[in-house]
């Protein structure tokens, strides 16, 4: 393990040397210019800037492919307070990626992920692992003593004609309440089918239908929205959906005394026609169980000394369709001070304003969930991202408020600062007091740094902290406190593309 960590560190040191320095033996000889196939967006998602083209030949389909690579590391340092153990992981892997030519519209895309976690990590200590725990599968620690998880996260067949496309199996999915959310080792991925049409002018439309769902700290897919409760064995709740997000009421066995398969059904629909303005519309629902209609709205202004402002606005309506009856309206089933404890049926709106100006930005965020229901969200895109949602935490419990005030910046060009994006979050969520099954009011402050480099595109480095206190103790009806949810992490990840 030592060797690959340092394998690991002499290999960014390298990278960094080719990004930014030349020895003086090398000023008469030109730069070679690296050509990027993929870039990874300011969300983590990868854009592909290389496609393989069509072909009219059947044989040609896997010739004519393209082979995509990343190598990836990641390190947590953890520090628990005062209600928990402080830990640490280092992960180190990446992927491989191979989409092939397309031929007569039809093309597949198969996708093969790796995480080894530097390690050791006891069972005993599995538990306590609040983050970095996605650099491993807790399920292989425990029943196999393995670090390390490597999965086929992506395996898809594709067909496209015009500007309609259909993929069918596994894929990485981005819409309202479902993401890739690829911001550790693996991603979070999902199997079915996704139909993506782009015919209409300035608008985007999108019809899923997900079957099972993979976690990023998990090597299986599984069920999108049940808990598994296996009394067979201590750690089944890991081979199933158990996102701190996730429903607990909501068990595999319950839902097969009912008979309900876990689904996904999604339709969503992107408009540009109004000038500087974008609306979008969300329908997602997982049948007997519970759905959601989300609306949005963003407008524009541009003035003439360059100053942009953007006020967005996001409603969220969720429908109890059988869900709280069968789980309660607690993520965590702790229904006390809940107005209707078998209910989820709820609603949240956010808000936020962005005022833009040349190298710098700076966002206002306010949520505020109805006091019914808890949000379901245990897919990864949470309800409240890109509004109040600082790095980790929940915010979408009944009758939380949040405050978040943002400011972006990227550094000077033409300096050895360049390419260096800063970005600076402080939340302030307000969470019941009376409902003992969320937690205490909180304070958040993060500061993450992102440098690229204009010489080497294919290279990434992302320094991100996080700092959460608890803003007072909150005493429980029977007298208790509530845990204190205090917490210090810091997290460095490098990405190489190639």
């Amino acid at each position: 393990m030592k060797n690959i960590y340092t394998f690991t560190l002499f290999f960014i040191g390298v990278e960094l040397l080719n990004a930014n320095t030349i020895s003086d033996k090398d000023t008469s000889m030109p730069k070679k210019k690296i050509v990027a196939k993929q870039r990874i967006n300011c969300n983590m998602t990868v854009k592909y800037l290389k496609r393989p083209k069509r072909v009219d030949k059947f044989t040609n389909i896997l010739t004519k492919g393209i082979l995509y690579g990343r190598f990836r590391t990641n390190t947590f340092i953890f520090d628990a307070g005062s209600a928990g153990e402080d830990h640490h992981s280092i992960g180190i892997g990446g992927n491989l990626i191979y989409k092939s030519a397309r031929y007569k519209g039809f093309s597949f895309t198969s996708g093969l992920y790796t995480s080894q976690n530097l390690g050791p990590t006891n069972k005993e200590d599995l538990g306590n692992y609040r983050y970095g725990k996605d650099t491993f599968s807790r399920y292989a620690v425990a029943t196999e003593g393995r670090d390390g998880m490597t999965v086929l996260t992506q395996n898809y067949l594709s067909y496209k004609k015009s500007r309609v496309e259909l993929k069918i199996g596994r894929f990485l999915l981005e819409t309202f309440l479902l993401k890739s959310h690829d911001t550790k080792m693996i991603p979070n991925a999902f199997e079915g089918a996704n139909l993506r049409i782009s015919t209409i002018p300035k608008t985007k439309i999108q019809f899923a239908y997900i079957t099972k769902q993979k976690l990023r700290d998990h090597e299986n897919f599984h069920g999108v929205l049940s808990y598994n409760d296996d009394t067979s064995s201590p750690y089944a709740k890991w081979r199933g959906n158990d996102d701190g997000a996730m429903h607990r009421g909501l068990t595999v066995s319950r839902l097969d005394a009912k008979g309900i398969d876990d689904r996904v059904i999604i339709f969503e629909t992107q408009n540009r026609s109004i000038k500087n303005t974008k609306i979008r519309v969300g329908y997602t629902s997982v049948p007997k169980l519970v759905s959601s209609l989300v609306l949005e709205g963003t407008y524009k202004f541009k003035f003439e000394n360059g100053l942009k402002v953007k006020p967005s606005l996001r409603y969220m309506e969720q429908f109890d369709d059988g869900a709280g009856a069968i789980g309660g309206s607690n993520l965590k089933n702790n229904t006390i001070g809940y107005n209707n404890p078998n209910s989820l049926a709820s609603s949240l709106l956010a808000s936020r304003v962005d005022f833009i100006y040349g190298a710098g930005s700076l966002r206002f965020g306010y949520s505020e969930v109805e006091d019914n229901g808890d949000i379901i969200a245990p897919w990864h895109a949470q309800p409240t991202a890109g509004y109040t949602r600082p790095m980790s935490g929940m915010n979408w419990y009944a009758n939380t408020k949040t405050v978040m005030i943002r400011a972006d910046y990227d550094l000077p060009k033409d300096t050895f600062l360049e390419d260096i994006h800063l970005m600076s979050r402080y939340t302030m969520n307000n969470f019941d007091d009376r409902k003992p099954g969320v937690t205490s009011d909180t304070n958040i402050f993060t500061f993450d740094i992102i440098k690229r480099f204009k010489d080497n595109p294919n290279l990434l480095l992302k320094l991100r902290s996080i700092f959460v206190k608890e803003d007072h103790k909150i005493a429980n009806l029977d007298g208790s406190y509530k845990v204190d949810p205090s917490y210090n992490a810091l997290r460095l990840e490098m990405n190489y593309l190639f």
